[in-house]
């Protein structure tokens, strides 16, 4: 199985890109933040620097852990779906299901493992860029120097085999149980995170304006609060079907097809439902946090500064996650649909009614995505503002959220519409005669 996984990778390389881009970023992340841990354990480094380098690489190498799981599970989601008809040959052809899913792991890891290496070096010069950010914000010492230790190489290399290797065994395990089952799980696991975030926002009103962790209850409770809605975004995609009023040929084909692929769909309004609630909770509580500590002296303490790097150092690297995921799930599921595209072609659709289909579809998925991860978002904001300020809302308005709205909106549509014209290029008859 292992030599048919290698034998795959070299003929349709072209498959494994998303899988490869995620893990290269992946891994570029985690060892970039883990190299604070081998800085700050060099000799000579002050009390002050070790803590602000062993705080940024805990908690956003934390938060990069579980974005790489998230990004490597949706492209190989994608990849097992489309490999529907391989996986089943195979399966015809005599092999056992336990074999046909040690081929798709070991493809996935050999794929990461490619990428882990391809990450170390934009991962040193990610370091060090970081820690000048550190240094030029008075948070470490110039005298400290970067290193990129053992630590930043085997995690970064560990974390994003374990990704690859769990999540590619998800993705074909699903592939190959039934509905039922899997739909249990999911299910479980998804009012587990829901029951755990409520609790965790609750728990805010327990903490006092000052205290140092204030912040932590609700932005955690919000996160669980998003994963909960994204392991449901099948159901929540159905129930709004449901009740969509969409008219015309267009609108019409478009709640058909997303009823229909509701759960090929689940990966890419994951990522919306956590993209718009991690970044909107984050920005708009360190939003609240800084008014209040600049209201209260003149200048910022170095926990505070420490705090405000992070928020925004963890929002722009799910910004870039998001994007990366969107941009690879959304490619590859459209690129996959040119065989539909060309059958709606030879049945009478004009190229302009098949791209209002999908910037239909494009539009349902991102104002689900944004209503649901919007209100992930409220959950942990509303208690934290309360307790910091005594206010119900913050005072920023509507600007920060709008710009998340922008950020998705823009690479939901942009990469559907962009990536349907590509594939509208192709004769109907001849979309339809290679696909087949």
């Amino acid at each position: 199985m292992f030599m048919l996984a290698m034998r795959s990778i070299r003929q349709r390389p072209g498959r494994f890109l998303a899988t490869l881009l995620s893990a290269l970023l992946g891994a570029a992340i985690i060892m970039t933040f883990n190299s604070m841990h081998d800085t700050a354990a060099q000799d000579g480094v002050d009390s002050v620097s070790s803590q602000t380098l062993t705080t940024a690489a805990s908690v956003v190498g934390g938060y990069g852990t579980l974005l790489v799981f998230f990004a490597v599970a949706s492209s190989l989601t994608v990849n097992v779906r489309q490999r529907a008809a391989e996986l089943e040959l195979l399966r015809c052809s005599g092999a056992t299901p336990a074999q046909i899913k040690r081929m798709v792991v070991g493809e996935a890891v050999a794929v990461a493992l490619v990428g882990a290496v391809l990450a170390i070096g934009p991962a040193v010069l990610g370091g060090r860029a970081l820690l000048e950010v550190f240094q030029d914000s008075g948070q470490v010492a110039r005298t400290v120097d970067h290193s990129f230790g053992p630590f930043a190489l085997l995690s970064g290399v560990d974390v994003t085999l374990l990704a690859a290797a769990g999540a590619a065994f998800l993705a074909v395990r699903r592939a190959t149980r039934g509905h039922e089952r899997r739909g249990r799980g999911r299910t479980f696991f998804a009012y587990a995170a829901l029951l755990t975030g409520a609790a965790a926002v609750c728990s805010t009103f327990a903490f006092s304006a000052t205290d140092a962790a204030l912040m932590a209850a609700p932005a955690y409770g919000a996160i669980l609060l998003s994963v909960g809605f994204a392991l449901l975004s099948p159901r929540l995609l159905k129930g709004v079907l449901d009740r969509l009023p969409l008219t015309g040929a267009s609108g019409w084909l478009a709640v058909r097809n997303l009823r229909r692929r509701a759960e090929h769909l689940a990966g890419i309004l994951m990522s919306l439902i956590l993209f718009t609630a991690v970044a909107t909770a984050t920005l708009y509580m360190q939003a609240v946090e800084s008014d209040a500590v600049d209201a209260s002296g003149p200048t910022k303490s170095v926990d505070a500064k420490n705090l405000e790097t992070l928020n925004f150092t963890v929002v722009g690297i799910i910004v870039v996650f998001v994007c990366v995921m969107l941009v690879n799930s959304l490619y590859a599921a459209t690129t996959y649909r040119g065989r539909e595209f060309g059958q709606q072609r030879l049945a009478g659709a004009t190229p302009g009614q098949v791209l209002g289909t999908v910037g239909a579809e494009g539009l349902v998925l991102t104002v689900t995505g944004l209503f649901f991860g919007t209100v992930a978002a409220l959950a942990g904001i509303i208690p934290f503002t309360v307790v910091r300020t005594d206010s119900v809302l913050p005072g920023q308005g509507l600007g920060i959220w709008l710009a998340v709205v922008s950020v998705a909106a823009a690479a939901t549509l942009g990469t559907s519409l962009v990536t349907a014209r590509r594939v509208l290029r192709t004769p109907a008859v001849a979309a339809v005669a290679v696909a087949a």
